[in-house]
C-alpha cells in the first residue's frame, strides 16, 4: 500500500510538471529593431512595454538616428539579430532604407524567419515582394477621410501645404489630388500653399517660421472657419499653435497620432507617469485645447500609429510563429490591429493578388468633444 501511494505521487508529480512544461514560455524570440526616443518615441516606447510584457523573449535594438547615412549600421543590426537561432521573427518599425537589404541578407542565411515592418520608407511594390507583411497607413483612403473630418469640424476652406520635393512623391501627390476632389464633392474649397522645403537652406525652423506668418495671413483672408494640413512633420507643431492662436481647424497630422505636434504646442511635460501612457496624453491634450478655446476644432487618431504598429506587430509575430494564424489572413490580421489599437480600425491591401502589405486607417478623436 506504501509503496503504491509513493508511485501515485510520482506519478502526480510528473503529471503536474508535464503540465507546467506545457504552459511554459515558447523557446525562441522575437527581434524587435525601432528608433531611439529622439528618432522615434513612439515606436521606442512601444518596444519597452513588449520587452517589459515579455521579458528575453524580446531581443530590442536601435537603428541609427541618421539612418539615411548609415544604412549599413541598420543591416548590421538586423542581420545581427538573425544570427540568433532562437529569433523566429523580426519587427522593424520604421522600416528606415537599408531594411530590404538586411532581409535579402538574411533570407541567403534564414529562410525561416518571418519579417515584420511598419511604415516603410523604401518603395512599396519592393517592400511588399520583400517582406513577409508590412503596414503604412492608408494615405489614398486619408485624403478623403481628413476632409470629411475637417468639414464635420465646422470648415469651409481646406489649407494643404506642401513643396516641390514632396509633391514629387507619387503617394503624396495623389492623396493631394484626391483632398481636392473630395473638396469640390462635399463643399469646401481647396487652398494649396507652397511652403519651404524643411531640407532646404533655411531647414526646420525657417519652414515652421513661414507657417506661423503665414496662417494668420490665410486666416485674415479666408476666415477662421479654414482647415489645416501640412505634408511635414516639422511643421504640425506650428500648425497647432497658429490654429489655436487663430481660431482655425486642426483636424489631423500627416503622421496620426496624439504624441505627434500636440504636447509640444501645448507645452506638456511628458512626465514619467505619461510615458507611453496613451490614455492620460489623450486626457491631457483635450484639457489642453479646452482650456485654449479650441474644443470641438482639433482631432487626430486615439493610438499612435507607430506605437500601434510595434505591439499589433509582435503579436501577430508571436500567433504566426506559434501556428495560430496566417499573414495572409486579413481578418486575422485585423483583430490583432484592433486589440491592440482598443478601437476599431480600416485595412486594405496595397496589392490584392499577392503580398501581405497592409493600408490601415482608423477614426478619430475630437478634443473637446469625445470622452477621455
Amino acid at each position: 500500500m506504501k509503496k503504491f501511494v509513493i508511485c501515485l505521487l510520482v506519478l502526480t508529480f510528473l503529471i503536474s510538471a508535464i503540465g507546467v512544461a506545457g504552459t511554459a514560455a515558447p523557446a525562441y524570440k522575437i527581434g524587435l529593431v525601432t528608433g531611439t526616443v529622439s528618432q522615434g518615441e513612439d515606436e521606442y516606447r512601444a518596444a519597452e512595454k513588449m520587452k517589459a510584457k515579455y521579458g528575453d523573449m524580446i531581443k530590442h535594438v536601435t537603428y541609427p538616428d541618421n539612418f539615411m547615412q548609415e544604412q549599413e549600421t541598420t543591416i548590421a543590426q538586423i542581420t545581427g539579430l538573425a544570427a540568433d537561432k532562437d529569433v523566429k521573427a523580426i519587427v522593424v518599425n520604421q522600416a528606415v532604407p537599408g531594411t530590404v537589404a538586411a532581409i535579402r541578407q538574411v533570407r541567403d542565411l534564414r529562410p525561416d524567419i518571418i519579417f515584420l515592418l511598419g511604415v516603410p520608407h523604401e518603395d512599396p511594390p519592393i517592400v511588399n515582394a520583400t517582406a513577409d507583411l508590412a503596414f503604412e497607413t492608408d494615405q489614398e483612403a486619408r485624403g478623403v477621410t481628413i476632409v470629411n473630418l475637417a468639414k464635420e469640424l465646422g470648415a469651409k476652406y481646406f489649407l494643404h501645404y506642401s513643396f516641390p520635393r514632396h509633391m514629387s512623391m507619387d503617394l503624396l501627390a495623389k492623396r493631394r489630388d484626391i483632398m481636392k476632389a473630395q473638396c469640390e464633392k462635399i463643399g469646401l474649397e481647396f487652398v494649396f500653399v507652397t511652403a519651404p522645403d524643411p531640407m532646404g537652406e533655411s531647414g526646420i525652423p525657417g519652414a515652421q517660421q513661414f507657417i506661423l506668418e503665414d496662417v494668420p495671413r490665410q486666416v485674415d483672408k479666408y476666415g477662421k472657419d479654414i482647415a489645416l494640413f501640412s505634408t511635414n512633420c516639422g511643421m504640425q507643431e506650428p500648425l497647432i499653435i497658429s490654429a489655436l492662436n487663430t481660431g482655425a481647424i486642426f483636424p489631423e497630422q500627416c503622421c496620426p497620432s496624439p504624441t505627434h505636434g500636440y504636447p509640444a504646442a501645448l507645452g506638456l511635460e511628458i512626465t514619467d507617469e505619461l510615458k507611453g501612457n496613451i490614455p492620460g496624453i489623450l486626457k491631457a491634450i483635450n484639457q489642453a485645447i479646452v482650456s485654449k478655446g479650441g474644443a470641438g476644432r482639433f482631432a487626430t487618431w486615439p493610438v499612435p500609429t507607430n506605437y500601434l504598429l510595434v505591439e499589433a506587430c509582435v503579436e501577430i509575430a508571436r500567433d504566426t510563429v506559434e501556428g495560430k494564424m496566417e499573414l495572409g489572413d486579413m481578418d486575422a490580421v485585423n483583430a490583432r490591429l484592433e486589440a491592440a489599437a482598443g478601437v476599431p480600425m480600416g485595412i486594405n491591401k496595397l496589392d490584392k493578388e499577392k503580398g501581405n502589405f497592409y493600408l490601415i486607417t482608423s477614426g478619430s478623436v475630437v478634443f473637446g468633444k469625445d470622452e477621455f
